[in-house]
């Protein structure tokens, strides 16, 4: 399929993800047509001190669930899988993060059936009944404490582990704010409340102008909620990159459709 033929024939998307899984994603939407404009939103950076991760790797075997927030806890956090206990069982919030695991050789996590968050994760009837179960999640600095403090309120022991670290991207906006004004940006992604409050502080009020007139696409209702306040046109869609993908199809049909 090339771009002039592709249901994203020519439609510039912007993607804001971390840099490491932008790049699948942008891969995707060339697939169709789209022309990815690629600008991580969030700086993924390892911890300033690596010693609370070697001690949670070195506990594993005394835990009875290993949780990986994202796909970043599993590039940050993972163990080599020769230290993985046969009996640990793994859970991640939605496919990407599973998908991670098992590229570094964990296999079988456990992920949400109904929404891939902490919520849907809670959901799961292996985190159910915790009393007398270890728990180990792996995250970045800071972030919810919602997972954490309702497994703990389950009779679970908790440990937190923050195997890297988020900050705000220091360049690139200029190309950014030339590519908003050049047009080249008909759609913008945003995967998290944090890279969309990054994003936004960043923009000078000419770029919050053009950006408010594209749509932006959002994977979760948290998110969604924040674009509104902000004044974005959102467009909220299902999970994963399956769900952002198939929002983005939807609407360039039915744009495609009104220009004709």
């Amino acid at each position: 399929m090339n771009a002039e033929s592709g249901p994203l024939a020519r439609i510039g998307v912007l993607i804001t993800r971390p840099a490491r899984q932008a790049a699948g994603f942008a891969q995707k939407i060339a697939t169709l047509g789209g022309v990815p404009v690629v600008f991580p939103a969030i700086a993924i950076l390892p911890p300033v001190d690596r010693a609370a991760l070697e001690r949670a790797h070195a506990a594993l075997p005394e835990c009875d669930c290993a949780i990986f927030v994202s796909a970043n806890a599993v590039e940050y956090g993972a163990p080599d899988p020769r230290r993985w206990p046969a009996g640990l069982m793994a859970f991640a919030p939605g496919p990407g993060t599973a998908e991670a695991l098992a590229a570094v050789g964990i296999t079988g996590a456990r992920i949400p059936a109904t929404t891939y968050d902490s919520e849907g994760l809670l959901a799961l009837p292996g985190l159910a009944d915790m009393h007398g179960k270890r728990v180990v999640i792996f995250r970045g600095d800071g972030g919810r404490e919602l997972l954490g403090a309702t497994l703990a309120a389950r009779g679970a022991r908790v440990d937190y582990v923050a195997c890297y670290r988020r900050a705000k991207p220091q360049s690139g906006v200029a190309g950014l704010a030339e590519a908003f004004a050049a047009g080249r940006i008909d759609a913008i992604t945003i995967t998290s409340s944090e890279g969309l409050d990054n994003l936004w502080a960043l923009s000078d009020e000419t770029m919050r102008s053009a950006w408010r007139t594209h749509p932006t696409f959002v994977p979760h209702p948290r998110i969604a909620a924040r674009a509104r306040e902000l004044g974005l046109a959102v467009i909220a869609t299902g999970g994963s990159d399956a769900g952002l993908i198939a929002g983005l199809l939807e609407w360039a049909a039915a744009r495609s459709e009104h220009n004709h």
